[in-house]
């Protein structure tokens, strides 16, 4: 089989260690790799696929995924469709495209809207809309028009309306219908005093480096905030912080894993980081069953002191279901 695939797909190689393509820095090797440069290099590579009934990953940057230690049994599709084209404030721009450099890009055109993406480690366009990333009241959906997606049962590309994205927190269409894979975006910036958007850039690159451990390799937030409303009225007189959040409408799980004792918990060499409970960090050759095994008694600590289960923001890529 191996000769037949290396005939329709070109390019393609074995055994590639993922842990060299993960923010995590952890993961076992993709039986096939392939990396897609264009939109036709991605179709070949899925119809090869559906050809040798491979199950098929599309990897972006590498943030927001815990790869198995023991890989991936089918083929891992390297997204790294990259192009950018600017046309007055708005941008045709590729799923590869990395997020962070595109709003150094856009900045330097005095086109304000990601300012808040800079310095996420690891994210693209194709990643921040298929999670619908968002940070500092910010959200990718405040800038998307229109999205390119490729259905991978009958490899035809389809224009999706930012209502047709159905964005919700840290959700979209192509993070519930697993179809279809994210070609490239028009987003629509506005215009802005270049020195104003550095400046934002700078204030919110300071609270990160303050607030978040970027010191160590992980995967960025671990869980999605909780939407769910507390009522329980032992547990607001306990955490009077709840009554605040309920206000809000949102109860960040960092809180809730810090408030349910974890913060710097760790096992193997992986550990709850004590500066952001929503990360779990890796200190230096964690293996990934370290960082699910914290996934796991984190959901279930939080559950037992809040009655909140916690929604995993992190793909678990090549584990069993």
């Amino acid at each position: 089989m191996e000769d037949k695939i290396l005939q329709k797909l070109p390019g393609i190689q074995r055994n590639i260690l993922l842990k060299d393509y993960t923010t995590y820095k952890i993961g076992g090797p993709a039986k096939y790799f392939f990396i897609a440069k264009a939109k036709e290099d991605l179709i070949i590579a899925l119809k090869a696929a559906n050809e040798f009934n491979l199950p098929v990953f599309i990897l972006g940057g590498g943030s927001n995924l815990l790869v198995s230690d023991n890989g991936f049994l089918g083929l891992i599709i390297k997204m790294n469709i990259s192009g950018v084209k600017f046309k007055g404030s708005e941008a045709v721009i590729g799923a590869g495209y990395n997020l962070t450099k595109l709003a150094g890009l856009s900045a330097k055109n005095g086109l304000s809207g990601l300012e808040w993406a800079f310095g996420i480690p690891g994210a693209t366009v194709g990643g921040a809309i298929y999670g619908h990333a968002q940070a500092f009241g910010a959200k990718i959906s405040d800038l998307v028009e229109s999205v390119e997606a490729i259905n991978l049962k009958t490899f035809k590309s389809k224009i999706f309306t930012k209502k047709q994205c159905q964005f919700s927190l840290k959700n979209s269409i192509f993070k519930k219908n697993k179809n279809w894979v994210i070609v490239s975006a028009i987003l629509k910036f506005s215009k802005r005093d270049k020195k104003k958007i550095r400046e934002r850039i700078n204030n919110f690159s300071a609270y990160r480096k303050k607030g978040h451990p970027m010191s160590f390799s992980s995967a960025g937030s671990t869980f999605v905030n909780t939407e769910k409303k507390i009522t329980n009225k032992k547990l607001l007189e306990k955490f009077p912080a709840l009554k605040e959040f309920n206000k809000r409408g949102v109860i960040p799980s960092g809180y809730l894993i810090e408030e349910a004792g974890l913060m710097g918990k760790r096992i193997g060499n992986a550990k709850i980081s004590e500066k952001h409970a929503n990360f779990i960090v890796n200190l230096g050759g964690a293996k990934a069953e370290d960082v699910f095994k914290l996934i796991n008694l984190a959901k279930k600590k939080v559950k037992e002191t809040f009655g909140v289960l916690l929604e995993t923001e992190v793909q678990l890529v090549g584990f069993k279901k």
